[in-house]
C-alpha cells in the first residue's frame, strides 16, 4: 500500500505543480499557455513509456523493470532541482517516461502470492491511490516555505521508496 501511496503521490505533485515550476524564471521563464505545452510532452512521455513498459515488461522481471524506472526518476528529479532552464525543464519532462510503467508493476507485485487474498488486497491497494493526495499538498506547504524547486525532494524521496519495494519490499515474506 506504500507503494502505491508514494507512486501516485509522487506523480500528481509533479504533473499538477509543472505549469508553475516551468513559469519561474529560473526555470523556463515562460508563460503558462507555453508552459502547458510542456505539459502535454510530460504526458507524452508517459503514454511513450507504458508502450515500450508493455515490451520491456514481457522479457524482463517486474521487479526489475520497477526499480530501473524508479532509479530513473529519482534521478531526473533530482537534476531538475539542480539544475535551471533547459535542462531543468527536460529532466522533469522525462520522469513521465518513468512514471508510466510504476502503478501497473506495484500492483502486479502487491497482490502476487495473496492467494485467496488477492480480492481484498486488490482494494487495499486501490484505496492506497486516495490517500496519495497527501503528498501534492506537503510538496505545495514545502513549496510556500522553500520554493517549488526544492519542494522537489518530496517526489525524489517517494521514488527512492519504490525503488526498496521493487528490490525488497515486494518480496514475499517466508512464514513459519
Amino acid at each position: 500500500m506504500i507503494g502505491i501511496f508514494v507512486y501516485v503521490g509522487a506523480e500528481v505533485a509533479i504533473g499538477s505543480f509543472l505549469i508553475n515550476y516551468f513559469t519561474q524564471a529560473n526555470i523556463g521563464n515562460i508563460s503558462e499557455s507555453a508552459a502547458s505545452r510542456y505539459l502535454s510532452a510530460y504526458w507524452f512521455c508517459a503514454m511513450v513509456g507504458r508502450f515500450l513498459g508493455s515490451a520491456i515488461l514481457r522479457k524482463v522481471r517486474t521487479s526489475t523493470v520497477l526499480a530501473v524506472a524508479a532509479i530513473s526518476a529519482c534521478l531526473l528529479v533530482c537534476v531538475s532541482m539542480l539544475s535551471s532552464g533547459h535542462l531543468a525543464m527536460g529532466s522533469i519532462i522525462l520522469v513521465g517516461l518513468f512514471n508510466s510503467v510504476m502503478f501497473p508493476s506495484i500492483f502486479t507485485l502487491g497482490i502476487a502470492e495473496l492467494g485467496p487474498l488477492t480480492g481484498d488486497g486488490s482494494g487495499f491497494l486501490i484505496m492506497a491511490i486516495v490517500v496519495g493526495a497527501a503528498v501534492p499538498l506537503a510538496v505545495g506547504l514545502l513549496a510556500d516555505r522553500i520554493g517549488l524547486q526544492r519542494a522537489l525532494l518530496l517526489p525524489a524521496l517517494c521514488y527512492l521508496y519504490i525503488v526498496y519495494y521493487a528490490w525488497k519490499g515486494s518480496q514475499p515474506s517466508v512464514s513459519a
